[in-house]
C-alpha cells in the first residue's frame, strides 16, 4: 500500500467511491466510469503529486498516472473496495455520449484487458521469427516450434479471450461468451468442410458459399473463425441481450443453469447461420477498403497517421485503429495501417532527450530521465503530458518526427505481421514469418532512427527550451510538472482575502480539503462577495467557472482559494472574475466577485478554504482570530 494516500486522494476527487461505476487501468491510466463527472475535481487532480494529468474521452474519466499505474490501481480498488464493481455498460454514467465516443469506449473495454498478454505473445512470435531469420535455429527445431506455438496460441484462440472480455463489457456472463467462442474454434469444424457439397449460396458473387451441412434444414455457411475478431464481439453483444431477456422470464430456482443453457443453445446456431458469415464478409470488406485507401499513397498515409498518432493517443482515439489492425491481421495476414504508427514513440523520446540535454531546469531534467526510458519501451504518456505537451513546441517537433517515420514505413511497404509489443519490442513484428529480413524490417529500423533524429534536432534547435522564466511557456511547463519556478523559497505573510468567520479546515465537510490533501491553511465563511488577493504574485490557475483561483508568489508559495463547496456545479453562474490566468496581481487587488445570496439559494455552502498547496516546504502559523477582515493577517508562511 505504498500508494494508499494517493489512492484516497484520487477517490476523494473523483467524487468519492460511491460516484465510481467502474475502474480499470491500461498502461498508464486509471480509466474511471463515473456516475456524475461534474462531481470530480479535475483541476485538483491535475495538480496532485503522483498524477500526470486528467483526460475525458470515450465516456471515460481517465487519470493518467504513469508507469506505476498497476500499483496505484491496486491501491484504489483496495481503499475503495471496488474489486467487485461491475464493468458492464449498464453501470456507465447517465450522461449521453456520441456514437464515436461509445465506439471507442466499447473497443477499449473489449481489447484493453488482454492487450498486455496479446502484446507479450506477439513478442514471443516475433522472437521466433527473428531467430529463424538470423539462422540461429531451423524451422523444424523444437526450440522454434515451441516459441511459435507459444506466440500463436492466444491469437489462434483469440475469440475465446474476446468472448470473455466482450461479454463482460456488454454486461453478460463472461463464461457464456467463452462457451460461444469455443464453439467457433472447435476442431471438428475443419472436418465439416470436407464433405459433400449439397448446395451453393450466392453463386457467381463475391459471397459465393458452398454448403456442406444444414441446421434444422437451414444451410450453414462454414467459415474459419480462428483468430477472428468481429464475429465474437457481435455475437457477445447479441448474447448479452438474450441472456438479460431470459433472466426476466426464467424462474430463479432454475435460472443458474437454464439461462446459460438457453443462451448458448440460441446463440451458437445464430452465430453460425447469420452473425458469423455477415460479420466475416464485413471484416473482409473493411480490410480491403482500408488497404485500398492506404495504397492510394502509402507515403502520405504514413505521414498523416504517424504525425497525428500522438494526438489520437491524447484523446483516446487510437483505440479506433485497434480493431482495424486486428481485422487486417486476421483477414489479410498483415496490417500496414498500424505499422505506420508504432515507431512514433521514438520521435517522442528524441524530443525528450533534446530537452534532457539542453534544459537548465534541474527538476525538468529529472523528470525527463524516466520519461525517456519509458518512451523507449513505447509508454509515452509521461513524456507527452509531463514534458513535451506543456512546452508545446517539443510536442509539435515530435509529431513532425513521427510523421517522417510513418512516411518512411509507408514508402518501404512496412507491415506488421503480428500484434507485437511496444517501443523497441515491436521491431520483430515487422519480420514476415519464414521470409527472413526484408525491406519491411529494414524500413522500420530506418523509420525509428530517422524519426528519433528529426525530433531530437528540431527540438534541440527550435524547441524553445530555456526561455525566460517569465514566459508563458515556462509557467505552463512548471504547472504541468507539479513544480514551481526555480525560485528560492522565502517567508510570506498571507492576509485575509475575505471578510468573514474563520474556521479550521477540519470543520469542512469536503474530505479533500478537511484531510489536508489539497494543502494546509484555514477556511473562511464569507460575509461579503468579494475575494481579494491575499498576496502579490502570478495567477497560476483560474478555473473556467471562476469559483477557484491559484496564486504563485514571487518567492514560490502556492496559494489556492476555493469559493464554496460543490460550486463548480453552478458552471460559473454568480461568479465574476476580475483577473486572468497568467496575470500578475498585487496584494489587496480584487480577484473575483460572487453573489452570496444566489449561491445560498442554489443550496451550495460558501465556506472558502484558503490553503498553501506546497505547505511541506514551510511552517505555517495560522491566525487565532475568529473573525477577519480583508487585509488582516491570516497565515504566516515560514520557510523550512
Amino acid at each position: 500500500m505504498k500508494y494508499e494516500q494517493l489512492a484516497k486522494d484520487i477517490l476523494a476527487n473523483v467524487g468519492g467511491k460511491e460516484n465510481v461505476s467502474s475502474v480499470v487501468h491500461c498502461v498508464t491510466r486509471l480509466r474511471f466510469k463515473l456516475r456524475d463527472e461534474k462531481k470530480a475535481n479535475t483541476e485538483v487532480l491535475k495538480n496532485m503529486d503522483g498524477v500526470v494529468t486528467v483526460m475525458k474521452s470515450g465516456g471515460q474519466y481517465q487519470v493518467v498516472i504513469g508507469n506505476h499505474v498497476p500499483d496505484v490501481y491496486a491501491a484504489v480498488t483496495t481503499v475503495g473496495n471496488l474489486g467487485a464493481v461491475s464493468e458492464s455498460s449498464d453501470t456507465s454514467s447517465g450522461e449521453k455520449v456520441g456514437l464515436g465516443a461509445a465506439f471507442i469506449d466499447m473497443i477499449s473495454g473489449v481489447f484493453q484487458p488482454i492487450l498486455g498478454v496479446l502484446a507479450a505473445t506477439g513478442m514471443i512470435k516475433g522472437v521466433a521469427a527473428l531467430i529463424l531469420a538470423l539462422g540461429w535455429v531451423e524451422a523444424t527445431s523444437g526450440t522454434y516450434q515451441l516459441f511459435n506455438i507459444a506466440g500463436d496460441g492466444l491469437f489462434n484462440f483469440l475469440p475465446i479471450f474476446l468472448g470473455y472480455t466482450a461479454m463482460k463489457k456488454f454486461g453478460g456472463t463472461p463464461f457464456i461468451g467463452m462457451a460461444i467462442a469455443a464453439a467457433l474454434v472447435h476442431p471438428t469444424l475443419a472436418t465439416l468442410t470436407t464433405g459433400e457439397v449439397s448446395n451453393v449460396l450466392f453463386k457467381g458473387t463475391l459471397f459465393e458459399s458452398p454448403i456442406h451441412i444444414t441446421f434444422l434444414g437451414i444451410p450453414v455457411i462454414m467459415m474459419s473463425y480462428a483468430s477472428s475478431v468481429i464475429p465474437i464481439i457481435l455475437s457477445a453483444f447479441v448474447a448479452s441481450k438474450v441472456e438479460k431477456s431470459l433472466k426476466k422470464v426464467i424462474p430463479d430456482v432454475v435460472k443458474t443453469f437454464l439461462v446459460p443453457f438457453c443462451t448458448i443453445a440460441i446463440m451458437v446456431p445464430l452465430t453460425f447461420l447469420v452473425i458469423g458469415p455477415i460479420s466475416t464478409w464485413a471484416g473482409s470488406l473493411l480490410g480491403a477498403a482500408t488497404v485500398w485507401i492506404y495504397e492510394l499513397s502509402p507515403l502520405v498515409a504514413g505521414l498523416i497517421l504517424g504525425g497525428l498518432w500522438q494526438v489520437f493517443v491524447i484523446f483516446g482515439l487510437h483505440w479506433g485503429l485497434v480493431p482495424i489492425a486486428m481485422n487486417n491481421l486476421t483477414a489479410l495476414g498483415n496490417d500496414p495501417v498500424l505499422a505506420t504508427t508504432v515507431m512514433v514513440c521514438f520521435a517522442q523520446t528524441g524530443a525528450v532527450l533534446a530537452i534532457l540535454l539542453k534544459t537548465k531546469d534541474k527538476k525538468l531534467k529529472s523528470l525527463s530521465v524516466p520519461a525517456f526510458i519509458s518512451g523507449l519501451f513505447g509508454v509515452t504518456e509521461p513524456a507527452i503530458y509531463g514534458i513535451t505537451l506543456p512546452l508545446k513546441k517539443p510536442f509539435i517537433m515530435s509529431c513532425i518526427g513521427g510523421g517522417v517515420g510513418g512516411a518512411i514505413i509507408g514508402a518501404t511497404a512496412g507491415k506488421l505481421w503480428m500484434f507485437g509489443g511496444m517501443g523497441m519490442f515491436v521491431i520483430p513484428a515487422f519480420i514476415k514469418p519464414g521470409a527472413g529480413l526484408d525491406m519491411s524490417f529494414y524500413g522500420s529500423i530506418i523509420a525509428m532512427v530517422v524519426g528519433f533524429a528529426v525530433a531530437f534536432v528540431l527540438t534541440y534547435l527550435f524547441g524553445g527550451i530555456n526561455q525566460e522564466k517569465s514566459s508563458k511557456t515556462t509557467k505552463e511547463t512548471t504547472t504541468a510538472s507539479n513544480q514551481v519556478a526555480a525560485t528560492k523559497v522565502q517567508d510570506e505573510e498571507l492576509v485575509s482575502p475575505l471578510n468573514g468567520k474563520v474556521l479550521a479546515l477540519s470543520e469542512i465537510e469536503d474530505a479533500a480539503f478537511s484531510s489536508g490533501a489539497l494543502g494546509h491553511g484555514v477556511a473562511i465563511e464569507p460575509s461579503e462577495g468579494k475575494l481579494l488577493a491575499p498576496v502579490s504574485g502570478t495567477v497560476s490557475a483560474l478555473f473556467p467557472t471562476n469559483h477557484a483561483i491559484g496564486i504563485t508568489t514571487d518567492s514560490g508559495a502556492e496559494i489556492l482559494m476555493h469559493i464554496g463547496m460543490d460550486t463548480v456545479q453552478l458552471e460559473g453562474k454568480y461568479f465574476t472574475a476580475h483577473t486572468t490566468q497568467g496575470e500578475y496581481v498585487k496584494k489587496g487587488q480584487l480577484l473575483i466577485e460572487f453573489d452570496i445570496d444566489q449561491i445560498k439559494k442554489a443550496g451550495k455552502p460558501l465556506t472558502t478554504p484558503v490553503v498553501v498547496t506546497n505547505h511541506k516546504e514551510y511552517s505555517l502559523v495560522l491566525t487565532n482570530q475568529k473573525q477577519v477582515k480583508t487585509g488582516s493577517q491570516l497565515i504566516n508562511i515560514v520557510a523550512n
